[in-house]
């Protein structure tokens, strides 16, 4: 009889992405202790150990890496299983994930959803928030179904298909109480050097993390989201470059000032993306309905 079970296999990777037995616990709506009994069961079946423990942080040890990295593939296989018996037996997927990144609004989609819901009441829907990379990484690890508003150019290495839907204007802003403000000229980046920069933080678990517009050595204040980072702003904390159509009431308002800098950020191209390959009635239905660009634009303009 077999020792390692899929439900193991799944508890022991989040665990090691997550860093500690409660942070696992929160991820796989269990408790504390029910974690704790299947890492020591699975101890205790195989007679090795897969974790150092420092406290509440563990760390897995060579022999929970080499089980992992065999095991991945297995939760992978498994998932693809599920998929595509679920979809050969109703052509629906019995969930369906979209991962959106930061910089569009979610709420914007409440039409689409109901929309949705219409014509696919048994599709359980899931709606993530990622960052910059991490848009990318919860397709290709399969934590999404379908990227909305992805920027940037994916990672190497292929396995998914992306179509541009649209695009993001940025502008460089500060509060009106900040030392930047009053300088009439275009800043330099000793200009900015000089103060900090507020960034959003890349979500990306196994992918290199993406930073944009950073100085070397330069203070940076790490926000979570992008509509953290734009509350940040506004409180004067730091500067840094923010959607357009984010801040055009607060410009008008006096909320933040526009300044004008040497290295202005381009605009973000953004994109669909999906698993190459894979076909659902869900993934179809969303494909088609945020094609051409008319959601994007709406969950843009709000934050």
């Amino acid at each position: 009889m077999l020792k390692l079970s899929l439900d193991a296999l799944l508890t022991v990777d989040t665990i090691a992405r997550r860093g500690s037995f409660a942070a696992a616990a929160k991820e796989l709506f269990r408790v504390p202790s029910t974690i704790s009994y299947t890492v020591a069961k699975l101890e205790e079946d195989l007679g090795v150990q897969l974790f150092e423990r420092f406290g509440p942080r563990v760390e897995l040890t060579s022999a929970g890496a080499e089980l992992l990295r065999e095991g991945r593939y297995l939760l992978k296989a498994a998932a693809d299983l599920e998929r595509r018996v679920r979809r050969v037996a109703s052509g629906w997927e019995t969930e369906f994930t979209l991962a959106i990144d930061s910089m569009l609004s979610p709420c914007a989609l409440i039409e689409d959803i109901a929309a949705f819901y219409d014509v696919a009441d048994q599709t359980r829907l899931r709606l993530l928030k990622e960052e910059l990379s991490g848009t990318w990484e919860a397709l290709l690890e399969r934590r999404a179904d379908l990227l909305v508003g992805a920027a940037g150019s994916g990672p190497s290495g292929g396995g998914y298909t992306a179509e541009p839907i649209g695009s993001m204007s940025f502008v460089f802003v500060v509060a009106p109480g900040h030392a930047l403000a009053s300088i009439a000229r275009a800043l330099s980046k000793a200009d900015l050097a000089a103060h900090r920069a507020v960034s959003v933080a890349d979500s990306a678990r196994q992918l290199q993390a993406r930073t944009v517009g950073l100085l070397f050595g330069q203070d940076t204040l790490s926000a979570p989201d992008m509509q953290t980072k734009y509350h940040f702003q506004r409180a004067g904390l730091g500067f840094g470059f923010l959607p357009a159509s984010w801040v055009v009431d607060d410009v008008a308002q006096g909320r933040f000032v526009v300044k004008e800098v040497e290295e202005p950020k381009p605009d973000e191209t953004l994109y669909l993306a999906w698993r190459t390959g894979e076909e659902g009635a869900a993934l179809g239905w969303w494909r088609e309905r945020l094609r051409g660009g008319a959601a994007i634009a709406r969950m843009a303009l709000s934050r």
